[in-house]
């Protein structure tokens, strides 16, 4: 929005608003969108969580999950609406409204935290800790997943909307044929020439797979006080880096990185999602004040998948995420295991103390703040490791 009306301005008189010209460039704008977003949430956080308060909207708390969580019931929770409000208007305002990359990521974001809003209202409402069915969560999620793997399918293979439109009506006029070509790969890191084609199904299988699954990562790792958000933090940062790569022609042919014009923009989303998420630490650091519950979670989760998917590192995001990935594995193993030996033995056993895996830490001893801090120095070395395939291929 800021980016048109500077561009207006310009278009008045070039010399008495050339000041303004500052602001068109795309590293600018996303320091601005990070401080816009933090302090959004900062000013707004108090008079939030004394809202989501009046209306006891607390967290309710399993009653076989760790004892010393037992002292959290009752903590706001949903207040992950504090990191989209600080995400969508700092990217609003600083990013390129017409580049069709920021508003699918606004959208996966929007939608996948509509459907958390709904899971945690059945919680606080209902005082139903188990919130909305597994199910139902999965469907919704999915068909936002699957809405925009297509649009992602066309949308990355080509340079504008109408080629991209194009393009897709050409794949309808072939009858859906899993052969047409749209030239996109699934690059390997830390290797020159290591890349495999993807099909027009081949890439949405494999988008639905990374927005649906880091979301749910996410979410399962949401379970200490600023667990969650720092690594999301962390990772998203790393995601704006490879954005602003990819969407720059000198550099990505340098660093043998694939062109993909507009991916630049996705530094602004970025940078939102960094200081939104470092003003919700403010208040999320334990103990904490509030809690994100999965309108936060899910949300950002979905985020993250999807700019991973646009600008072709889906692979270094489970690197970088690594986190995230092992908090859902260990459910995964957890639930597989259970069934199986229940099956066997006749009694349910267990991989892991409890799962998810922060819980597995906190049953063998180690202190939340312990876990929580060693879970960041964990994802930061994690981050480091996925921007060094920057220049390590």
């Amino acid at each position: 929005m800021i980016l048109w009306m500077v561009q207006w301005l310009q278009s008045l008189d070039p010399e008495l608003f050339s000041f303004l010209r500052v602001f068109q460039y795309l590293t600018m704008r996303a320091v601005m969108a990070a401080m816009t977003a933090l302090l959004i949430g900062l000013v707004a956080g108090p008079w939030v969580i004394r809202y989501l308060t009046s209306l006891k909207i607390g967290q309710p708390v399993r009653g076989y999950g760790v004892q010393t969580h037992l002292a959290k019931n009752g903590t706001p929770t949903m207040g992950g609406v504090l990191i989209l409000l600080g995400i969508a208007v700092a990217t609003l305002l600083w990013a390129d409204l017409a580049n069709r990359f920021v508003w699918v990521v606004l959208v996966v974001t929007l939608g996948f935290g509509a459907i958390g809003w709904a899971d945690d209202w059945r919680k606080v409402v209902r005082k139903d800790p188990e919130g909305m069915p597994s199910r139902q969560k999965f469907l919704l999620q999915s068909g936002i997943g699957i809405v925009a793997a297509l649009f992602l399918a066309f949308s990355i293979a080509e340079s504008s909307n109408e080629r991209a439109w194009t393009l897709f009506v050409e794949w309808l006029q072939s009858g859906l044929s899993p052969h047409f070509p749209v030239g996109i790969e699934l690059f390997v890191p830390f290797f020159k020439q290591v890349a495999y084609p993807l099909g027009v199904f081949g890439f949405v299988l494999l988008t639905f797979l990374v927005i649906v699954g880091s979301s749910n990562a996410v979410n399962f790792t949401d379970g200490l006080d600023g667990l969650a958000i720092m690594p999301v933090v962390m990772v998203g940062t790393a995601l704006g880096v490879f954005a602003y790569v990819t969407g720059h022609a000198i550099y990505s042919r340098y660093l043998l990185f694939p062109y993909i014009p507009g991916t630049g923009e996705l530094l602004i989303f970025c940078a939102a999602m960094m200081g939104a998420g470092l003003s919700f630490l403010w208040f999320n650091t334990h103990p904490a004040q509030v809690f994100m519950g999965d309108v936060g979670a899910l949300a950002l989760g979905g985020a993250l998948g999807t700019i991973a998917v646009i600008v072709r590192q889906e692979l270094v995001l489970a690197v970088m995420g690594g986190i995230f990935v092992a908090e859902a594995v260990s459910v995964i193993l957890q639930v597989v295991w259970f069934k199986y030996t229940r099956k066997r033995y006749g009694q349910g056993r267990r991989l892991f103390l409890m799962a998810p895996l922060h819980h597995h830490f906190e049953k063998k001893g180690w202190k939340e703040t312990q876990v929580v801090v060693r879970f960041w120095i964990i994802t930061m070395f994690l981050c480091l490791a996925g921007l060094s395939t920057l220049k390590l291929r």
